[in-house]
């Protein structure tokens, strides 16, 4: 008995220290991905998913599985795009609706009499098979529902699906309660940062929600792609992606700074406008001058840096001092002076500019991108990061499809 307490102690002390790391993260994707990775290990379970509720739908919003996916690689099933009901018909919605924790030993021998049914279209496409299944709601202390967390397959001491324990179904509602409030923080975050960005689009209307979430998620799975090639180690990993994602939807953040005659013009700038136009990343980088954070510092570097060019022909070049009104903007930077979070982001905004639609252009055949992104490598891009982008172009896509226009 002493033992199974001391079991049990040591059992909350790791989920109160996992919480106090979930606490440390800014951005709700990586929140979530650390919060179901820290629940499977918890629960031993070799899949899971996490369903955001978005007015009366749940919204698919994470995924891990170990046995259809390679660990920590970019991944096309982060980014599929489809909701649920808030009703008793699927096992998440049923969970979502009622407040409880649903348990199941097989997901293909559901009693007749319950209200919802498996849905056993993913098994069928991927060749998975779905045994057990533990749906638990992400609900805060203040009693609104997050979402739902489902985990699937716990796994026996010879890795085969097995019924989730009595141990992980007490443990789980505790860890999901307190992980419920990081997610909020993490939505929140987000939300204020594209708040942020309609200010940028009152005044460019190319500054959409829609763009900057799209090169906000381009840069996050490109600097992963890249740090994991470069063998950066997965604490510094997902701290990094934490920030990049947000930090790149404020890589525009300083237009507000600029004049809606040339922010609007239809046609090319002509050399005057041009020079103004410059000074965008400038306005932007003094917003983070004061920076408090990781976020802050990273902000300041891409709002800066997001032109510059590898070859050394970009702007605004060496600042001596960013915070004077008249600046020589000369010398740019070059190579690895550039931050690689810029780097990674200017390849972002370029590939979405061109394969989206303008007053002055339609979108860019994916063809024709690749083409000129592969020839700028080495001269706009690193070679580096144009390698990476191509590795994980399925990616890329799956990303511009879920937060098209």
């Amino acid at each position: 008995m002493r033992q199974d307490m001391h079991l049990s102690s040591n059992k909350v002390v790791s989920i109160f220290k996992t919480i106090e790391e979930l606490n440390l993260l800014k951005d709700v994707d990586t929140i979530l991905d650390k919060t179901l990775y820290e629940a499977r290990k918890l629960a031993n379970a070799d899949a899971g998913s996490i369903f955001l509720k978005e007015k009366e739908t749940l919204r698919f919003s994470y995924v891990q599985n170990d046995t259809l996916f390679p660990k920590d690689e970019a991944n096309v099933a982060l980014y599929a795009d489809f909701r649920l009901p808030v009703s008793t018909r699927s096992i998440v919605g049923y969970a979502a609706l009622t407040g409880e924790t649903v348990v199941i030993d097989d997901a293909y021998e559901l009693r007749e009499d319950l209200p919802y049914r498996f849905n056993p279209a993913y098994d069928r496409k991927s060749g998975y098979k779905t045994v057990s299944v533990l749906a638990i709601p992400l609900g805060s202390f203040s009693e609104r529902l997050v979402g739902v967390m489902q985990l699937i397959n716990a796994r026996d001491e010879g890795g085969k699906p097995a019924p989730f324990s009595k141990e992980s179904q007490d443990y789980m509602p505790l860890f999901a309660n307190h992980a419920s409030l990081a997610i909020e923080r993490g939505i929140m975050n987000r939300e204020l940062i594209l708040r942020m960005m309609k200010m940028a689009e009152l005044r460019d209307p190319h500054e959409t929600g829609a763009h900057v979430q799209r090169v906000g998620a381009y840069s996050a799975e490109l600097y992963q792609q890249w740090a994991m090639v470069h063998g950066v180690d997965r604490n510094t990993i997902r701290r990094t992606r934490d920030v990049i994602r947000l930090s790149a939807m404020l890589h525009d953040v300083g237009k507000v700074g600029i004049s809606d005659i040339i922010l609007k013009k239809p046609g090319k700038l002509d050399k005057e406008e041009f020079s103004i136009m410059r000074w965008h990343t400038i306005f932007g980088a003094r917003l983070f001058l004061q920076n408090t954070s990781s976020l802050d510092e990273m902000s300041y570097d891409i709002a800066l840096n997001h032109h510059e060019k590898w070859n050394g022909t970009g702007y605004p070049g060496q600042i001596p001092d960013i915070r004077a009104d008249a600046i020589p903007m000369s010398a740019p930077k070059k190579g690895d002076e550039i931050p690689v979070a810029a780097r990674i982001t200017a390849l972002a905004d370029v590939f979405d500019a061109l394969s989206s639609r303008r007053s002055y252009k339609e979108p860019w055949p994916d063809e024709k991108i690749l083409e000129v992104i592969e020839q700028d490598a080495g001269t706009h891009f690193d070679p580096s990061i144009v390698e990476v982008f191509f590795q994980i172009f399925d990616v890329i896509k799956a990303i511009r499809e879920k937060y098209r226009e």
